[in-house]
């Protein structure tokens, strides 16, 4: 939540529809697969950045007019969810529309970014959960805030039940291309439904509930999940020393080729995390990662979705041995486990995935700089997920990319419960993740 005093920052919010260019003709629906209707209560935003002079002559007719062709490639993002005689959700492709924000703000784009308070992106990115009334709920908000520095801000909230963070990113990308004229406004073809995971051929694993997902009390048309405390996020960057530096330190010179900067980061997380818990430590923690045959034509929920469980101390443990646990050949993909729970009861009860365990998401290939306007990439780009549950998660994203760092900067998103940042903070800084500068 934004503070009151700070919702005067962004101003002169106007909102409208923009909806596809063409009819998407009547009748077609677009099937929800159990691992969509698990992610129904969690909410992707986004914020991109773009300077002054990116935008130079860009106007708001001019963002919704390209806005309509690529929206003839994302039609089911313009439609609305019903359920069928059984309560099962579905969506329908009635070319309804996103909706489409503006905002002005007397800041400019630096001084936004100095005041380095994350709860404030919120202000960037217009959000409404879906329901309560299901048929006209939005699943896709975009927000163009003007600053005062001619620059602006691109926001995106974006219902998960559409799919994860690579089919978003996929979704807005589109859109800058269009805009740059590298997609022509072609003949609409109808996509078809992402086939459902095949259930697990051993009966015994459908009565198995999964250990990356919970079913959560009915929450009705009102998709919003209920936190048993107050949840706060934070991030921090890690620069290309750091990261070097944590490798030799969990692998020594030679080794780690196996353990990736997200794995060598993630676990010294969960160390942290582990020691401000002290006796209540995440045994078990969600992994996510980029699905290698994801599909860009289609919006889904195909990320890999890992359950890993250390049987001993995560406080105690060794590093690399946490790093290796969390590498990709060790974890339990659990995808089969989540579709068979929700298609138990035909998709009709609610699940939360992340925050059932301390969840860590591993988003450095979601594009999160290929969204380009007049051929500039943002000068700054942030991701972050609503409606974590209680356990929190990690997001690791690219960091801007620049020829100093050579791209290899990195952007660390926690949500946690507030009660647990401050004392996180002062784990991570023992650790070397987290600078004093940033723990002010």
């Amino acid at each position: 939540m934004v503070p009151p005093e700070q919702d005067r920052l962004v101003y002169n919010i106007r909102l409208s529809s923009v909806g596809p260019g063409r009819v998407t003709g009547t009748d077609v629906v677009h099937e929800l697969s159990g691992l969509d209707l698990a992610m129904k209560l969690h909410y992707l935003k986004g914020v991109y950045f773009f300077s002054s002079q990116v935008v130079e002559g860009l106007t708001i007719a001019r963002m919704k007019e390209i806005m309509f062709f690529s929206l003839n490639d994302y039609y089911i993002t313009s439609g609305r969810i019903k359920r069928s005689e059984s309560g099962r959700p579905y969506i329908k492709c009635n070319d309804c529309g996103v909706r489409f924000v503006e905002g002005l703000c007397d800041k400019t784009i630096d001084e936004w970014l100095e005041m380095g308070d994350d709860s404030l992106h919120n202000l960037l990115v217009y959000h409404r959960a879906i329901g309560p009334e299901l048929s006209f709920s939005p699943s896709v908000y975009l927000q163009v805030t003007w600053f005062k520095c001619g620059g602006i801000s691109v926001g995106m909230s974006w219902a998960h039940i559409l799919g994860d963070a690579f089919s978003a990113s996929d979704f807005i990308n589109s859109w800058g291309q269009y805009m740059a004229g590298l997609k022509l406004n072609g003949p609409l073809t109808l996509s078809e439904s992402v086939a459902k995971i095949e259930k697990p051929d051993d009966p015994t694993q459908l009565a198995k509930e999964p250990l990356s997902a919970k079913q959560v009390n009915p929450v009705g048309d009102l998709w919003v999940t209920a936190n048993n405390c107050k949840m706060e996020t934070f991030s921090f960057f890690l620069s290309k020393l750091q990261l070097l530096t944590l490798h030799v330190k969990i692998c020594g010179e030679d080794g780690g080729k196996k353990i990736s900067p997200f794995e060598s980061v993630c676990a010294v997380i969960w160390q942290c995390i582990a020691r401000v818990k002290e006796a209540y430590e995440p045994q078990i923690v969600t992994v996510c990662r980029k699905d290698p045959y994801h599909d860009t034509n289609v919006p889904s929920n195909s990320q890999i979705i890992s359950a890993v469980k250390a049987n001993f101390s995560v406080t105690e443990a060794d590093l690399n041995k946490l790093a290796m646990l969390l590498a990709e050949d060790q974890g339990l993909d659990e995808r089969n486990k989540i579709e068979a729970a929700v298609e138990k009861e035909n998709g009709v009860t609610d699940y939360i995935m992340y925050g059932t365990n301390l969840t860590f998401v591993n988003l450095e290939d979601v594009g999160l700089y290929e969204l380009e306007l007049k051929g500039h990439k943002p000068m700054f780009a942030y991701y972050s997920i609503q409606g974590v549950g209680d356990e929190g998660a990690v997001l690791f994203l690219p960091g801007p990319p620049s020829t100093e760092s050579d791209g290899k900067e990195r952007l660390v998103t926690i949500t946690l419960p507030e009660d647990q940042l401050l004392k996180l903070k002062s784990e991570l800084k023992r650790s070397g993740l987290l600078l004093a500068t940033e723990l002010e």
